[in-house]
């Protein structure tokens, strides 16, 4: 199956991303619940909330997913994908290894899935994520990475609760001529 270099291009379902002398590839696996609950224990400041941190790994076992192997073949990232509608596919989660974090594990990621997405006529990415009227540090970096990759916030929300704003993001893609 053919590459292509991160940030993105293409339309086969697989990625290479290239930070220093680490190569990630992301291609669509079979579902890695334990390896989910095995890398969202390594970001807790991002994934504490155990009851959270359970529906995240139910939804392992049945949502489309994407990882990142290491050399080994240990996986170092997941992404979790829901697909609502044939034009719309939402992130519904990332998460990557604190030892692999600024690598281009996620740049990896999020390139191998935009290249499907476009090859399957979606239109529009979505994400969700901790709004910005939270002061959480981490997720301020979340939503940086997401806008360098042209996701543009839609609403701020109370969908997870007052406490917990939930900052909707969302990308047009071209379609593929």
């Amino acid at each position: 199956m053919p590459r292509h270099d991160c940030p993105g291009g293409g339309a086969d379902d697989t990625a290479q991303g290239e930070v220093g002398a680490t190569s990630w590839t992301a291609a669509l696996d079979q579902p890695v619940p334990d390896d989910v609950a095995r890398l969202l224990a390594t970001v807790p400041e991002w994934f504490g909330q155990p009851d959270s941190n359970a529906e995240y790994i139910d939804a392992a076992r049945s949502k489309e997913t994407w990882t990142v192997r290491d050399a080994g073949g240990s996986v170092v990232g997941v992404t979790l994908v829901d697909r609502h509608f044939p034009h719309v596919a939402e992130i519904h989660l990332t998460v990557v290894d604190r030892a692999a974090h600024g690598s281009g594990v996620g740049t990896a990621m999020l390139a191998a899935i935009e290249a499907d997405a476009i090859s399957r006529g979606v239109r529009l990415l979505e994400v969700k994520t901790l709004g910005p009227s939270h002061p959480d540090t981490g997720y301020a970096r979340t939503r940086h990475f997401y806008g360098k990759w042209g996701f543009l916030p839609l609403e701020e929300t109370d969908l997870w609760g007052e406490a917990t704003p939930c900052l909707i993001m969302v990308k047009p893609l071209a379609p593929v001529p």
